[in-house]
């Protein structure tokens, strides 16, 4: 098992909060997902989750900037597209079921 390490930020405040962790196991994609604390909060569930997916691009791109000399805009523009064809016309079909957790 190959894991990422935490990062410090959220290792240092005591109120950090885990809201998703993504693997590639048994040739396929397994979530955890922190589904309801932003409602909880009084805020808009899917609008919070699309910011996250877009600052989660915003990292993806400047970490291959970083690493790879790609710039970030033509890397956050890849990723978007992709992100739409792969909403439009699957590649798999997602599997699973939510369990309810804490948040």
């Amino acid at each position: 098992m190959r894991t990422l390490p935490i990062p410090p930020a959220a290792q240092r405040d005591e109120d950090s909060i885990q809201m998703i962790s993504a693997w590639i196991a048994e040739k396929g994609l397994h979530c955890t997902l922190n589904i309801g604390m932003w409602q909880a909060q009084g805020r808009d569930e899917p609008r919070a989750w699309g910011i996250l997916l877009a600052d989660v691009v915003r990292h993806i791109s400047n970490a291959l900037e970083q690493e790879r000399g790609a710039a970030a805009s033509v890397t956050a523009e890849a990723v978007v597209e992709a992100l739409l064809a792969e909403l439009e016309d699957p590649t798999s079909a997602a599997k699973g079921g939510f369990v309810p957790g804490h948040s």
